[in-house]
């Protein structure tokens, strides 16, 4: 039985050999993806319900971004851009989300899958770091979203446990005393017990983690700065005991260098029990070499945000020296409000760029390598490689359609260099998540509002946000 074939396209199907297809076409039954193949081969032999026609465009797997926050969308520019991280996170972002209600979060969320679906995204995993456990109804509209916009999401419930100490106190009323955001929620605020925080967490995933579905929750402790060891190897048991991941920003900023002192970030998480396969660490820019040797060694996962790091001038992350020591890495598009937008495919040419720049060796980070970043790898990194980044058959028919015939990706002879290097955003005109169709020609079937009225909905209401948190 076929339910769908998508034919007459290329195929770029990232599966060990990096296979591509000419002619290509990929058939699909239920969720899963059945054949890949021939379209002269996959016509003959099926009987589909649907056929979409992918017009000689290419075929690629549905992009995975491993590392974003969605409810920041609603401050996209909304801010001077020449602050750092602390300055941006105690008087830009944290304001804003203080201030916005369920109904906000979900006109978020709409908002945010529009553009990521747009982009061929069908996978996103949210950090939920400003979670705010004694009101879960923002958490519970934005997941229906997901849910009826088909996309397949991954909520990383924040966790803080650990209440600031004397001097972090101090650091956040200089820096909040005359920052442009007179709402401030303060230094301790979402802080929760280490055991309610664990216990609240695992009702969240046993509530709306679906291990055959496309809604995931994983325990995400914030920073390490905010949550303490017994949080940390916590929510390692928890992702060990559902059988699902935990991530955690580390390392970003120098000043968390200086809070560890003498020991490293990667080092501190090796001693409290956090490395390991099912830790996804977001940014690690503040690593050594021993560091990238530590994460080698424990198979920790990493997710470089590039984007974001260059806007707050964080640093670059040693990524080519974690590929070429065999660390699994992947890419997050981060803030909205850092980056601008939710497409994996700009991030990874932009680290197909810089990183040769800043390297001085035009040989690192080639295009099928970026491109591997977010597909078969970022499906490694979020622990679904059995089911999710390529194309193959068995795996969940999450795909994307991307129309070629432009000027700016004509000639295209290595559909690999033209999506990478060549792609503009507006390119992705059809995606389907497992099995369902979420956007053809452009159109999402399940968006009930019409796109103009969302954009202008969402536009009052983030210049109203900006109002009420009073950032400059």
């Amino acid at each position: 039985m076929t339910d769908v074939l998508v034919t007459n396209g290329t195929v770029l199907t990232q599966d060990a050999d990096r296979d591509v297809i000419d002619a290509g076409a990929v058939a699909v039954a239920d969720d899963r993806i059945s054949a890949v193949g021939s379209a002269d081969r996959l016509e003959a032999e099926t009987d589909p319900d649907r056929i979409i026609d992918a017009d000689g465009g290419a075929v690629i797997p549905g992009l995975i971004n491993a590392h974003t926050h969605v409810s920041d969308i609603l401050l996209r520019g909304a801010f001077d851009a020449d602050r750092g991280l602390y300055d941006w996170l105690f008087n830009v972002k944290q304001p804003a989300l203080s201030v916005m209600d369920a109904d906000e979060h979900a006109l978020a969320a709409r908002l945010y899958c529009v553009e990521a679906i747009r982009s061929g995204t069908t996978t996103f995993v949210e950090n939920a770091t400003a979670l705010d456990w004694t009101d879960l109804e923002p958490t519970r509209r934005k997941l229906a979203v997901y849910d009826r916009l088909g996309v397949r999401n991954v909520y990383g419930a924040g966790l803080r446990d650990r209440s600031p100490d004397e001097e972090f106190e101090r650091l956040y009323g200089v820096i909040t005393d005359d920052g442009g955001g007179s709402v401030h929620p303060g230094p301790d605020a979402l802080v929760v017990g280490t055991e309610d925080g664990l216990a609240d967490a695992g009702s969240l995933i046993e509530t709306y983690h679906e291990p055959a579905g496309r809604q995931s929750v994983w325990p995400a402790p914030a920073t390490l700065a905010t949550t303490t060891p017994e949080l940390l190897r916590g929510a390692y048991r928890l992702a060990e005991e559902y059988d699902v991941m935990t991530t955690a920003h580390v390392a970003e900023a120098e000043a968390e260098t200086r809070e560890r002192g003498a020991i490293s970030s990667i080092e501190y998480l090796r001693n409290v029990g956090y490395l390991g396969e099912r830790a996804l660490l977001g940014h690690c820019v503040q690593t050594n070499d021993r560091d990238v040797r530590l994460l080698a060694k424990t198979n920790t996962p990493v997710v470089h945000n590039f984007r974001a790091n260059m806007r707050l001038a964080t640093g670059f992350a040693p990524v080519v020296d974690m590929l070429g020591r065999g660390v699994t890495v992947c890419l997050g598009t981060d803030n909205t409000i850092l980056n601008d937008t939710v497409n994996p495919l700009s991030d990874a040419r932009a680290v197909a760029t810089a990183h040769k720049g800043y390297h001085r060796d035009s040989g690192v980070v080639p295009a099928g390598t970026a491109f591997d970043l977010v597909t078969r790898d970022a499906a490694e990194a979020i622990g679904r490689a059995d089911d999710l980044g390529s194309l193959e058959p068995g795996k969940q028919a999450d795909l994307a359609v991307i129309d070629l015939d432009r000027p700016h990706l004509t000639p295209a002879p290595d559909p690999v260099h033209a999506l990478v290097y060549g792609l503009q955003g507006g390119e992705v005109e059809t995606v389907l998540c497992a099995g369902e169709v979420v956007m053809e020609d452009w159109e999402l079937p399940a968006l009930t509002d019409p796109l103009p009225e969302l954009l202008s909905t969402a536009e009052r209401t983030a210049a109203d946000v900006v109002r009420r948190a009073d950032i400059e």
